[in-house]
């Protein structure tokens, strides 16, 4: 009896281990250029952002940090130099279990940075590629609806109106479609609630169900779940 309760415990310790290993996450890479800071891992926990390790920087750019997580989801990596600045101090990047690797430099920390090792962050790559597409004609827009040669031209001025509305719908279907496209990544609901989150709520609740049962019981997932509960009893 002794025996066989000893075996089962065994058994849990290896079950426990082997689940752990499958959520764990290491965070490894190069700031170069970097002689003096200190990194911090981040994410936001209960809508606040939380500090889970930090590592001081002294004459060498390299770091690892490692953690476990639930499901993929946003984390930060956050540079306090020793250079009065905080502008380009943050990098964010979706984390997931395995191994991420980024690579920057120090005085252009997020715009440099190099993230491999994350499907989900490719992801999250290729939409914001598209989007910023989007973004930079809805400014070009902006822009020419200010030069002061149309202050007198409400036909010029309602035109451009019109195109950046047609943008903006254009910039959501491509949000939704893409997040739908992808429907198996927890890339889906992060989209659907950080991007489009006022959208018709038949189209995110379509986008819900056909969630996978894995993303659907994801952090972001749960999240899309909750989301849709409150908006349909406003």
């Amino acid at each position: 009896m002794k025996y066989l309760s000893f075996l089962l415990i065994t058994g849990l310790l290896i079950i426990s281990c082997d689940n752990s290993d499958e959520n764990r996450m290491e965070v490894s890479g190069t700031v170069k250029g970097l002689k003096k800071g200190t990194l911090y891992l981040q994410k936001v926990e209960d809508s606040v952002l939380a500090t889970l390790d930090s590592l001081e920087m002294r004459g060498n750019g390299d770091f690892t940090f490692e953690t476990t997580l639930e499901s993929p989801e946003i984390y930060y990596l956050y540079l306090k130099k020793a250079d009065n600045n905080d502008i380009n101090d943050r990098i964010t990047f979706f984390g997931e279990p395995g191994k991420i690797r980024i690579t920057t430099i120090w005085n252009a920390f997020d715009s440099k940075a190099v993230i491999e090792g994350s499907e989900t962050q490719k992801k999250l790559e290729d939409y914001q590629e598209i989007m910023s597409r989007f973004n930079a004609e809805s400014l070009g827009q902006m822009q020419a609806a200010r030069d002061s040669t149309l202050f007198n031209d409400p036909v010029a001025l309602d035109s451009l109106q019109k195109a950046n509305e047609r943008n903006l719908k254009r910039s959501y279907l491509y949000a939704l479609n893409y997040a739908m496209s992808n429907s198996n990544s927890h890339i889906a609901p992060f989209i659907a609630l950080s991007e489009v989150a006022d959208a018709n709520i038949k189209y995110l609740d379509s986008l819900y169900i056909s969630l996978s049962p894995e993303v659907a019981q994801g952090k972001y997932g749960k999240a899309l779940k909750s989301h849709l509960e409150s908006r349909k009893v406003e």
